[in-house]
């Protein structure tokens, strides 16, 4: 259980990190993803391209 933990919090810091470099590759603004601006900010809720990265990362570990 720690070990799944402590996996999904490295992936959460590096899906942060790596946000605003995914503009150039098109994730984030697929069909589904959110754009909330409220109070003079935009949040982002990458749904879509979240789903896509984990299949493309799926996939690769099935060929591999």
């Amino acid at each position: 259980m720690l070990k799944w933990l402590i996996t999904v919090v490295v992936v959460l810091v590096v899906f942060s990190l790596l946000a605003p470099r995914m503009g150039r590759f098109g994730l984030g603004r697929l069909p589904g993803d959110l754009q909330i601006p409220a109070r003079g900010r935009i949040y982002y809720i990458p749904i879509v391209s979240t789903l896509a990265l984990s299949l493309a990362v799926w996939l690769i570990s099935r060929v591999v």
